[in-house]
């Protein structure tokens, strides 16, 4: 799966659900890799903004993080895979400072595929253990989750979405033999930008999701993001999909009276839009149905504040 290239520093508040989870120790084990030096220390501003970020030379920073985050992000999982543990997992703040050996650390966000977390979010993991003294667990649980299915008896699709004619596989082969990496460059009419098609790959936004030769088992995935559940793929369709999903989310920032309406890149959000349940429905003619099945959840045993340095 592609998402669209992001900066350096990124905000904590997306996760991704799709690597196994890995249960902590008291202390971190040896062949999980660790920071070199960290510092942890209490952040009370009160501000609201939340910061993390790779710098070079091995560097992690994350600014007014909570410990709920720092799971959140090293096991890659969404709010509600997260069971027990006390109230100051989401109350209290610090401010970390990490130093990897050598410039090893890479990207902590970015997986390197198959499932699987990165250096840096293993580094994560060691650093929760260390310091914090995590203890996890885990279990399936039976929790709500949102079937995608078809919305329509007779099966028909909605305007937005079509079956795709681009063969991705062979696009990244030609890449590879150009040197270019494992995936296609973007169109040269620049529609991958902000708001248009994606070639090949998935890429979100706040109220946006383009999608371009993705199975419907990575949109579901990149649907949980946003519907708050485990998303499971139900709709029975074959192949490699491409759509353009646009909705008005939950939240809203707040602006001063008379601003213009707010956007993303440019792209203007409809506050008045259709919410993402209706716009999957209208757009795509699917639909995400509540159900109950088996959710992989990670079980806090125990977590202490760290040690301020």
């Amino acid at each position: 799966m592609r998402f669209s290239a992001a900066p350096r520093l990124i905000a904590a508040g997306i996760a991704f659900a799709a690597a196994p989870l890995i249960a902590s120790q008291t202390q971190a084990p040896p062949s999980l890799p660790q920071f070199e030096v960290a510092s942890i220390k209490p952040n009370k501003s009160g501000d609201n903004r939340v910061m993390l970020g790779v710098q070079p030379g091995g560097r992690f920073t994350a600014t007014n993080v909570t410990a709920r985050m720092l799971i959140r992000n090293a096991y890659q999982l969404q709010d509600f895979q997260i069971v027990g543990g006390p109230s100051w997992l989401t109350s209290d703040h610090f401010d970390i400072l990490a130093k990897a050996e050598g410039d090893g650390l890479g990207d902590p966000f970015q997986s390197p595929g198959n499932g699987q977390p990165s250096r840096g979010q293993l580094m994560l993991r060691a650093l929760l253990a260390d310091r914090f003294k995590l203890v996890v667990h885990n279990e399936d649980r039976e929790m709500p989750i949102y079937a995608l299915v078809l919305a329509r008896p007779d099966g028909k699709l909605g305007p937005q979405l079509t079956k795709s004619e681009t063969d991705c596989a062979a696009l990244m082969a030609a890449g590879r033999g150009r040197g270019r990496g494992p995936m296609p460059p973007p169109p040269p009419d620049g529609r991958a930008g902000a708001g248009g098609p994606m070639q090949c790959g998935i890429r979100i936004g706040p109220g946006n999701m383009a999608v371009g030769g993705s199975p419907m088992s990575q949109v579901a995935n990149a649907l949980a993001m946003f519907a708050g559940r485990i998303v499971a793929d139900k709709t029975g369709l074959a192949g490699n999909y491409d759509f353009q999903l646009t909705w008005t989310p939950d939240q809203m920032a707040q602006r001063p009276p008379g601003a213009p309406d707010p956007q993303i890149n440019g792209v203007p959000i409809d506050p008045n839009g259709p919410s993402l349940f209706t716009a999957v429905q209208e757009q795509l003619g699917l639909k995400l149905d509540s159900q109950r099945g088996p959710v992989a959840v990670l079980v806090i045993d125990r977590v202490e504040h760290p040690t301020e340095n």
